[in-house]
């Protein structure tokens, strides 16, 4: 499946108080390039976040760090789809923060509806990833 890239730079707003990146701010990236990723393979409007599986913090971010968001589509339910998303620091290819996201598709009205996306992992590392997601709570 194809991954999809998004870049943040660490800002002196961004940082919590003990000047590192805020966990609120790093959510708010995280969940946007987990929906990148969704959105891409159906339709923006039809795309609903329903449950951030976590966000597993390896390392703080300090101010004036790039951050890169690596994003894909690792399982697709009759009317969800469940995204991975890593972070790695854009400059010393550092991983900071992993997790899933679950995606309802809806119609207009907001009910959740079929999609008739398939995702058939291509590499080892994506049927690792595809298990993982499986493994997640239905919500």
């Amino acid at each position: 499946m194809k991954a999809y890239q998004i870049h943040h730079f660490v800002r002196s707003e961004d940082l919590n108080s003990h000047r590192t990146l805020f966990a609120g701010q790093a959510a708010k990236w995280f969940v946007e390039s987990g929906f990148i990723a969704a959105a891409s393979i159906t339709s923006p409007q039809n795309i609903v976040c329903l449950n951030v599986h976590g966000m597993l913090f390896k390392t703080p971010v300090p101010n004036g760090s790039i951050i890169c968001f690596e994003s894909k589509v690792v399982l697709a339910r009759r009317v969800s789809l469940v995204t991975y998303v890593k972070a790695t620091d854009a400059v010393s290819g550092k991983f900071l923060v992993d997790g899933f996201l679950t995606f309802v598709h809806v119609n207009a009205d907001g009910k959740p509806i079929a999609h008739g996306i398939t995702v058939e992992p291509d590499s080892e590392e994506e049927k690792r990833l595809n298990e993982m997601a499986r493994s997640l709570p239905k919500r």
